[in-house]
């Protein structure tokens, strides 16, 4: 068994359904081991786009990082994902962020993710779940790189009902498991 940790995020239609959905998705590839809360983030590079809610969790599975990502893929295919923009809007998507302890340099696929310490919508979560968790390529753990980001992307946690019920209805449903 491996662990990966993925990043989620959704800035169109209803952000939360679309989160729980793949989260309902990843049930497929493997078992979800811990869930973030979720967090309401501004858009970064492409900017005149709505906000995202995020989320990020960690994943026990017996696939191997390029299966693993075909799967994210087709997830993303089957919930509308459309890559019409870069940077641009999307219903979801998910991004395989760390797995085990491995680098990965393959033409589609970076792991550890490239862009990840530069990234507070996606670190925020990350450190939530797993900040001890070390960066196999910078040597720092997650909550390290998460406190040395310099001030600027607003991440702020939602505190609304569904998203705290859908995290412990899922906790309820893993223990039963």
């Amino acid at each position: 068994m491996s662990l990966a940790h993925l990043s989620l995020g959704s800035n169109v239609g209803d952000r939360e359904a679309h989160l729980r959905e793949a989260l309902s998705q990843l049930a497929s590839v493997g078992r979800v081991l811990a869930l973030s809360c979720f967090y309401e983030t501004e858009p970064l590079e492409f900017t005149a786009q709505p906000w995202f809610l995020n989320c990020a969790l960690t994943l026990e599975t017996q696939m191997t990082p390029h299966k693993l990502m075909t799967s994210v893929l087709q997830i993303e295919k089957q919930m509308g994902r459309e890559r019409v923009q870069k940077k641009g809007p999307r219903s979801i998507d998910i991004d395989i962020l760390l797995f085990d302890n491995r680098i990965i340099e393959s033409e589609r696929l970076k792991v550890p993710h490239a862009a990840m310490h530069m990234r507070r919508f996606v670190l925020q979560p990350l450190a939530e779940i797993a900040p001890d968790v070390l960066h196999p390529l910078l040597k720092k753990t997650i909550g390290e790189l998460r406190d040395s980001l310099p001030q600027g992307q607003v991440v702020k946690k939602v505190t609304s009902i569904d998203a705290d019920q859908w995290k412990r209805s899922w906790s309820t449903a893993r223990k039963d498991k």
